[in-house]
C-alpha cells in the first residue's frame, strides 16, 4: 500500500539545523530531525512512504520568495515531493506569486498563524484564501495551541463560514492542544484533518470520537517530520486499530483524492 505523507517540513542546508531548533524553543521539546531532506527521505523510507508533501514557512514576507524557489528547486529534485508554497500576510503581490507557483508546479499552500502571528480569521488573508479557492488549490494550516489564539478551531471555523469554496486541511486533529474545542467547531465541516503531532498525546478514545464524528474519509496521515519519526508515528496509527479500508485511506487514498494522485 502506497503511503503519502501530508506533512513535512524542509530546510536548505545552511538554516536546517538552526530551524529545528527553533521549532523545538517554540513547542518546548526535542526534535528528532534537523529537516534535511536526506534525514526526510531516510526516515519515510523505513515505512515505504511514497509520496510526501514538503513545505516551509514564511514568518517576514521578504522569506516568501527565496523558500519557494527551495520548495520548487526540491520538488525538481525528488520526483517524490509534492512542493505546497508559502505566503505572508505583508507579500506585496499576492496574485502575481500564486500565479508563479502554479506555474513552477506547487500544489498548495502552507499557512502557519502562530508563526505569522495572524489571527487565522483575520480580513488581511481574505486575498489569500480567495486566491487559494479560485485556483482550487487546497491550504495546510496549522491548527490550535492552548498557548495562543491565532489558530484556534473556533477561528478555522468562521475562515470556512466565509470562504465556503476553500479547501482546508487543519493540521494536527484540526487543534494542536486543543482538540475539545476542534471536536465542536470544526468536526463534521466540510475540511479535512491531519495526524501529524497528535498521535503522541490523544487518546484512542478521543481520536475514536473524531473518527465517527468526521469520517475517517476526511483523515490525512502526517509526520509533521522533523518533528517526530514515521516508524513512530505508523506505528501510533496503528494502534488505533482502524480496519484496512480506513486506514488505506488515511495513508493514501484520501490525500491521492483530494491531490488528483493515482489510486493506491
Amino acid at each position: 500500500m502506497p503511503i503519502l505523507d501530508t506533512h513535512a517540513h524542509i530546510f536548505p542546508p545552511k538554516i536546517a539545523e538552526k530551524a529545528s531548533r527553533s521549532i523545538g524553543l517554540f513547542y518546548n521539546t526535542d526534535v528528532t530531525y534537523k529537516g534535511s531532506i536526506g534525514e526526510l527521505i531516510a526516515s519515510g523510507d523505513r515505512i515505504s512512504v511514497t509520496r510526501y508533501i514538503v513545505h516551509s514557512t514564511a514568518t517576514r514576507a521578504e522569506q516568501v520568495i527565496p523558500i519557494n524557489d527551495f520548495i520548487i528547486r526540491s520538488c525538481r529534485e525528488e520526483p517524490r515531493f509534492i512542493g505546497f508554497g508559502t505566503m505572508h500576510q505583508d507579500f506585496p503581490d499576492i496574485r502575481g506569486e500564486f500565479e508563479r507557483m502554479q506555474e513552477e508546479g506547487l500544489k498548495g499552500l502552507k499557512l502557519h498563524p502562530d508563526f505569522q502571528e495572524i489571527e487565522a480569521d483575520s480580513p488581511r488573508l481574505d486575498p489569500v484564501y480567495e486566491e487559494l479557492a479560485d485556483r482550487d488549490l487546497p491550504v495546510l494550516i496549522h491548527a490550535g495551541d492552548s498557548r495562543y489564539d491565532y489558530s484556534s478551531p473556533r477561528r478555522l471555523a468562521r475562515v470556512l463560514d466565509r470562504h465556503p469554496r476553500l479547501k482546508m486541511i487543519a493540521a494536527h486533529f484540526g487543534g494542536y492542544t486543543q482538540w475539545e474545542d476542534s471536536l465542536e467547531y470544526l468536526a463534521g465541516r466540510d475540511c479535512w484533518f491531519d495526524t501529524s503531532s497528535s498521535l503522541w498525546r490523544l487518546s484512542p478514545e478521543t481520536a475514536g470520537r473524531f473518527f465517527r464524528k468526521h469520517g475517517t474519509e476526511r483523515f490525512l496521515f502526517g509526520s509533521d517530520f522533523p518533528m517526530w519519526d514515521h516508524t513512530g508515528e505508523l506505528k501510533r496509527l496503528d494502534a488505533l486499530q482502524l480496519g484496512d479500508r480506513e486506514r488505506d485511506g488515511l495513508l493514501w487514498d484520501n490525500g491521492a483524492a483530494l491531490l488528483n494522485l493515482p489510486p493506491g
